[in-house]
Parts: structure tokens; C-alpha cells; sequence
């Protein structure tokens, strides 16, 4: 279970969820393929349900993406790229300075690029950026569209815990 308000320094919520996710789908991995083979969207349909079914167990919309064509065959992959997580749809604003998300990201994951992002309807953003991947940063959700390496994983871990301030109950 998840709470906003009070965060650790220490939370590690992106991790512990990617890894749930992780598991989950590998356990059913036999039958996701099996379903992929027979029908497809029944197969996708079923990835997404385990996605939901984690997601809930944090208090999050969680869905599993292929943004590229083949993706759904990398096995392996799943759980560990391309992710969006809804964490709060009636945010608009970011607890913190997006210039702090910037610096952060800067900071843990080195040379990449930053951007301001979808700016309308009194909504804000932030876009991080580099040669073939972006992660969007929203008030109310979180897109990652890359592969999740120690440096990600360790941002997301951050973002978790200053931007969307959730923290594990034990």
C-alpha cells in the first residue's frame, strides 16, 4: 500500500513496482506467449491485465507499452522498458520547482537534454531526453520510454519519492 505526503529519502517504490511487474510477468510468461501465438490482442489483453494488477497494489495505473513494432516478442524485456504510470489524474502542478527535476535528472543520469513539456491547460512537464529514448515527467503520471538501466531506475526512484511523494506502508 502507497501514501502521499511524508517522503523517506530512501524509497525505492520504481524498483520494488518494476520488479513486481517483473515477476508477475514472468510467471505467466508461458501462457502470454501461448496467447500471443493464438491471438494476439488476447495475448497484448493479458499483459496489460497483470500491468493493472500490480499497479493496483500500489495505488498506481500501470501500463505495460510496445510503442515499436516486434517489442512484444522480446520476452525478456517485459517489465523493463517502455512503462507509464498514473499515479494521480487530478494533478496539474509538481510539488517541487521543475527546474529541480531538471538538475536531478542531470545529476543521475548525466549528459542527456531537458525540456519544459506540455505546457496548456494550466498543466505542466518536464521531458528528459536523449538519442532514442525520453522519459515524460507530468504531475499526475509518468512515462518511461527507454530501457530501465541502474541510472533510470535510480531517477525513477527519486521521482517517486519528490515528485509523486509516495511512500510504501509497511
Amino acid at each position: 500500500m502507497i501514501i502521499i505526503g511524508n517522503f523517506s529519502k530512501n524509497s525505492m517504490i520504481f524498483s520494488e513496482l518494476t520488479s513486481d511487474l517483473q515477476a508477475q510477468l514472468k510467471k505467466d510468461l508461458a501462457q502470454i506467449r501461448f496467447l500471443l501465438k493464438k491471438n494476439p490482442a488476447m495475448g497484448y489483453n493479458r499483459i496489460v491485465e497483470i500491468g493493472k494488477e500490480v499497479g493496483e497494489k500500489y495505488n498506481i495505473k500501470l501500463i505495460v507499452n510496445f510503442p515499436k513494432e516486434g517489442r512484444i516478442e522480446e520476452f525478456e524485456m517485459y517489465g523493463r522498458r517502455d512503462l507509464s504510470l498514473i499515479i494521480d489524474y487530478e494533478k496539474k502542478r509538481f510539488p517541487i520547482d521543475k527546474e529541480t527535476i531538471k538538475e536531478k535528472a542531470r545529476e543521475i543520469l548525466g549528459d542527456i537534454k531537458t525540456e519544459n513539456a506540455y505546457m496548456y491547460e494550466d498543466k505542466e512537464g518536464v521531458r528528459v531526453f536523449d538519442e532514442g529514448w525520453k522519459i515524460d515527467i507530468l504531475p499526475h503520471s509518468l512515462h518511461i520510454w527507454t530501457e530501465f538501466d541502474e541510472k533510470v531506475t535510480a531517477f525513477c526512484n527519486w521521482l517517486m519519492d519528490a515528485v509523486y511523494q509516495m511512500k510504501k506502508i509497511q
